[in-house]
Parts: C-alpha cells; sequence; structure tokens
C-alpha cells in the first residue's frame, strides 16, 4: 500500500475545524499518540530516508515500518507497512536485544476526519506546534491522489507551502 500524503503548518486550526464542519465532514476520533522510533544496526535509516516505529495510541500498540519517500507533485508518497502487537514494551525490548537503537519519540494530540478514502489529521506535536495532513492510501495512482490532496487543501484554506520533512525529521533538527 502507498500512502500520500501533504503536510502543512497551521497556526489556527480552528479556521479549518470550521471549514470540515462547513463540509458536513466531523471528527471521527481523538486519541494522543506516542512514537518510538528506532534505527538499525546493520544501516542508517537516516541516510536510506526509511522509518522503524513503536507507535503507543488509544487503540494499542503498533509497529510500523516506511520505505523512502518519493516526491510526488506537492506531496509525498511512500510504502508503509503497518502491524498491529500484543505488548509495545516487549516489542522494545526485542528490538534493543536486536541492536536496535532508539532514535527518537514524537508524542502528538492528533484529530481525524474521515472524508471517503481521505484522511485529514489535525496535529498538535509537543514541541513542533500544529500541523494538518492530507493523506489517502493508494494502490497505484499517486499522481491523481496527489492532485487530489492539493485540491483539498486549498478548499480548507491551507496555504503555504508544504512540508516534506518528518516530524521526527523536524525534532531531531532541532536537537
Amino acid at each position: 500500500m502507498l500512502e500520500v500524503e501533504a503536510k502543512f503548518a497551521v497556526p489556527d486550526q480552528e479556521k479549518v475545524r470550521a471549514r470540515l464542519n462547513r463540509q458536513g465532514v466531523q471528527m471521527t476520533t481523538r486519541q494522543q499518540e506516542r512514537d518510538v522510533y528506532y534505527n538499525a544496526p546493520h544501516r542508517d535509516f537516516g541516510e536510506t530516508d526509511e522509518a522503524l516505529r513503536v507507535r503507543y495510541d488509544d487503540t494499542g500498540f503498533t509497529v510500523t515500518y516506511k520505505g523512502p519517500r518519493v516526491r510526488v507533485g506537492s506531496a509525498k508518497a511512500r510504502e508503509e507497512f503497518n502491524l498491529a502487537v500484543a505488548s509495545g514494551e516487549t516489542l522494545e525490548e526485542i528490538l534493543s536485544r536486536l541492536g536496535f537503537r532508539r532514535a527518537a519519540t514524537v508524542s502528538k494530540m492528533r484529530e481525524f476526519y474521515e472524508m471517503e478514502d481521505v484522511t485529514v489529521t489535525l496535529d498538535d506535536v509537543e514541541g513542533l506546534g500544529t500541523f494538518i495532513e492530507i493523506e489517502i492510501l493508494t494502490e497505484d495512482d499517486k499522481e491523481d491522489a496527489a492532485d487530489r490532496i492539493g485540491v483539498i487543501a486549498k478548499e480548507l484554506g491551507v496555504d503555504g507551502p508544504p512540508i516534506y520533512t518528518s516530524y521526527l525529521e523536524m525534532l531531531l533538527s532541532k536537537q
């Protein structure tokens, strides 16, 4: 599965919420997420543009692998694989014993809005600020997905350049 998304800084999320509500789109979920990122012992994910994370949220624990990013218009796309696990702590212990090292932790409060096959997320990221992510999962039509994301961003009044760096990269650059 290919994740196509665009992220923008949004200083006033209330304006975006109001536009979503005017379009009849209601928040489906609000949750706290804590993402613990790891680096591999055999290669540097910073150099290969990959990511391995353990996510803790209200629904449980998930391990995610993300492949290298590909630029698609004003969006980015990357392969993503998710697997629910019974215990995040046990998984982290296994990764540690295999030589994986913690790279950083990203904590955020997220609001999810679903618009057919599009997910709009309003994020308040600890240490970084507030953002919007517009995401479409697709098998192979990444150009169409990127175009649709651009249209949705305009409809929601989101302006400014898209941000291509991840929250992890943004936090690491502040250190």
